[in-house]
């Protein structure tokens, strides 16, 4: 049996102009040969960004934390003990192309919830109108897409306990949760599914398959259960400062449980072109990814830039966290789950914010970020009508311009 050939690697630096139009051009010409920028993220901080993404790469990578305990994501985990789908089906949706003819008429109906003021009764007749293809919501769908909606439901609907509350249900989640039993309570090949028939541009993954949830203890040393009871999204905002973050295997028990990440989401982040920690729920979406075992080592081990992006204005969960605060948390996490020392560059090399144009929830410290060993990149990044939102442009380029 011949042997494969083994080839020299070697490590080579370059001099980037931040950003560089020229490269986002190229790259938008040719979107799919175009870099594999991975994230970590969860939530729908990012869709503007994804959105925008497509038009100059169809290789994106985005592992979603799939650990969110609040809204109908609650409803569906209590009832059916999965992780949890909304986040994973926003970013399908991000990531797809608008202009496919029938995609519109899909985007509505994944963004469609059952109302929360109609009875049990008569939400159930509306469910039951999808999955017949009578309602006018899914007749809008073009075949095969429709059909294979409309099974999906129906596996949804013949596992849904009769206690299950539909009441602002939403139908993309209740069609990947249909999926998610069709495929063996496997979330991968429902994932990859819609995916091609959406003609999404990009991969999206959990960052693992599993039921587990967050907790976290704050300062003050109370300890808070589920995701929704940090991001202030759902009751008043935490009041003080996350000193812990780990993963639970329910909601009533806080002892601590370990997951390791999958050899092909090993091999995602190994592979990736640029790594990005990008802004959104510090807690909940950014540093929750990286607490799987596996996530350190697969960083250290990708030769390509890593950059994190702090939040412009106000993130709740950050509880008076400067950049450079934040900035040290994170690499924290990063070097708690590498099994072995590495370098700090290895884990996260640049840091952006934009200190002329942005506008954050504390004074950018430029020196104290550089005590952290890290290399600041000052550049534009915020929106020019509002300072504490990332222009999603300017993001991509400066992206771009580092693969």
């Amino acid at each position: 049996m011949p042997q494969s050939k083994s080839y020299p690697r070697v490590a080579i630096t370059r001099t980037v102009r931040l950003p560089d139009p020229s490269r986002a051009a190229l790259y938008r010409r040719a979107p799919e040969l175009g870099p594999k920028i991975l994230f970590f993220s969860g939530g729908t901080a990012l869709r503007h960004l994804s959105e925008t993404l497509i038009e100059y790469t169809s290789n994106s990578i985005h592992l979603i934390t799939p650990f969110d305990s609040g809204g109908s994501s609650a409803v569906l985990r209590r009832a059916f003990a999965m992780p949890a789908v909304g986040d994973l089906r926003n970013r399908i949706m991000a990531l797809a192309d608008r202009s496919i003819t029938g995609n519109p008429a899909v985007f509505e109906l994944f963004a469609f919830r059952l109302p929360k003021d109609a009875s049990q009764e008569e939400l159930a007749l509306r469910l039951s109108r999808l999955i017949s293809g009578d309602d006018p919501l899914i007749r809008r769908v073009p075949d095969p897409l429709r059909k294979i909606i409309r099974t999906h439901l129906r596996f949804f609907e013949e596992r849904r306990p009769a206690s299950f509350d539909l009441r602002g249900a939403s139908i993309g989640n209740c069609i990947l949760t249909g999926g998610y039993f069709n495929y063996n309570r496997m979330l991968d090949p429902v994932i990859y599914l819609f995916m091609q028939l959406v003609e999404a541009r990009g991969v999206v993954r959990p960052i693992v398959n599993a039921d587990l949830h967050l907790a976290c203890e704050l300062a003050d040393g109370r300890v808070l259960m589920g995701q929704h009871r940090m991001t202030g999204k759902e009751g008043a905002p935490i009041d003080s400062p996350i000193a812990r973050l780990w993963l639970t295997a329910d909601l009533e028990d806080p002892s601590p449980v370990t997951v390791r990440i999958r050899d092909k989401t090993d091999k995602l982040i190994r592979q990736a072109d640029v790594i990005c920690f990008p802004y959104g729920s510090f807690y909940s979406s950014l540093l929750a990814n990286l607490l799987p075992q596996g996530v350190g080592d697969a960083i250290v081990a990708a030769g390509c830039p890593k950059i994190y992006i702090p939040n412009l204005g106000h993130d709740p969960e950050q509880c008076g966290l400067t950049v450079a605060g934040q900035t040290a948390r994170l690499l924290a996490a990063l070097e708690t789950g590498c099994v072995r020392s590495c370098r700090r560059e290895d884990l996260l090399r640049f840091v952006a914010v934009d200190s002329r144009g942005g506008r954050y929830d504390a004074p950018l410290d430029l020196t104290a970020l550089r005590r952290l060993g890290v290399e600041v990149l000052d550049v534009p990044l915020a929106r020019d009508d509002n300072p504490a939102q990332a222009d999603s442009r300017k993001v991509a380029e400066l992206l771009l311009s580092l693969a």
